[in-house]
């Protein structure tokens, strides 16, 4: 991932609750972002005409974009409909392609973006980066922290419980992603950002500990902070590192050998659980093996569709997703047929919990 803009700038709105979209225009008004409404609202293709219905009381001057999102093209052919006339900000309303989306648009024009999150799938919502595919590859764009972030539970509550629960994965592999950071301190004296380790180690001990489920809103609310927080981290010490470490080289690496495996924070989960498990963390593992199964989250290759040799490829090959990164996995440097006797002792570690 190339380096982020560092920036310290909080959002100027943080709201977690429901009915948020039906109260846009005056949550965009009382923080004087737009206090006439002119705004772009980005929608994915399923929401646009539940999003309109419900903005329009409050936001009735908004123009109103459908967006297939997901891809740096899709981003671009919006960011020139954004050229249309002058806007206040950026309003980007759904899942996780269409926030990245309007992320890069806003970013390109200089406008000032505002992500609300139907949906809990990932700690982009709040990061400043956009995930977009470009030439059938999957690249991170640095662009500027959202000036707000509004998740409505409403629309939360409605989302398929597996998009949601994948939230919950890549929240604690934030653990696993602060030890590796920790360890390259220790190796090769890699400087630690403690604000940057702070935020995102708060919401993600808060997510390992918290009783409930994705139907209780009070658990949902701490998702929700908690991925807020990983991405006020990344914006802190201007990369990934606190919430990207081993985890997520092999959540890159599935994805490059096996695309369409599994979703983002499903496979930061997996990835989590492997390379605590790596690090010989007896409490740590337990806690996250316990949490993962919880929310009924994958621990395991089968549990995603993978073999064990698919897995111990992914694993190998990892390390390449980041070269400028120093995790366990770079650290411990294991064959193949090392890999393979790690992974039978994970498989009955797991299986002990």
């Amino acid at each position: 991932m190339p380096l982020l803009a560092r920036s310290v700038q909080a959002p100027l709105h943080i709201h977690v609750r429901r009915g948020a979209v039906a109260d846009l225009g005056r949550i965009l008004a009382d923080g004087r972002v737009s206090a006439g409404g002119d705004v772009a609202v980005v929608v994915g293709p399923g929401l646009g005409e539940r999003v309109a219905e419900l903005i329009r009381p409050t936001l009735s001057s908004a123009d109103v974009f459908t967006t297939t999102g997901g891809t740096l093209d899709a981003a671009l052919e919006l960011a020139d409909k954004l050229r249309s006339r002058p806007y206040d900000a950026v309003v980007g309303i759904g899942g996780g392609t269409t926030v990245d989306t309007a992320k890069y648009a806003a970013n390109r024009w200089g406008l000032p973006m505002i992500s609300v999150a139907t949906s809990l799938a990932n700690d982009g919502l709040a990061s400043p980066v956009a995930s977009l595919i470009n030439e059938g590859v999957k690249g991170s764009y640095g662009v500027h922290i959202p000036f707000g972030v509004i998740v409505d539970l409403d629309f939360v509550d409605t989302g398929p419980d597996r998009v949601n629960r994948g939230g919950i994965g890549d929240a604690i592999s934030n653990i696993s992603a602060l030890a590796d950071w920790e360890l390259a301190r220790q190796m090769r004296d890699e400087p630690v950002d403690g604000l940057a380790a702070s935020l995102a180690r708060m919401g993600a001990e808060a997510v390992l500990t918290m009783p409930g489920d994705l139907h209780d809103d009070a658990f949902v609310t701490v998702l929700a902070e908690a991925l807020i927080s990983s991405g006020l981290a990344m914006a802190v010490c201007g990369s990934s590192r606190p919430a990207s470490g081993g985890c997520h080289e092999i959540m890159h690496a599935i994805d490059s050998l096996y695309p369409g495996t599994a979703s983002h924070g499903e496979l930061a989960g997996l990835g989590a659980l492997f390379c605590t498990f790596l690090r010989e963390d007896e409490r740590r593992f337990a806690q996250m093996a316990d949490c993962l199964a919880r929310h009924q989250l994958p621990r395991l290759p089968s549990d995603v569709g993978l073999s064990d040799e698919q897995f111990v490829e992914a694993v190998h090959f990892a390390p390449r997703t980041r070269p400028d990164r120093f995790t366990i996995l770079e650290h411990l440097a294991m064959t193949p047929d090392e890999i393979s006797r790690k992974l039978g002792n994970y498989v009955a570690a797991v299986a002990a919990h």
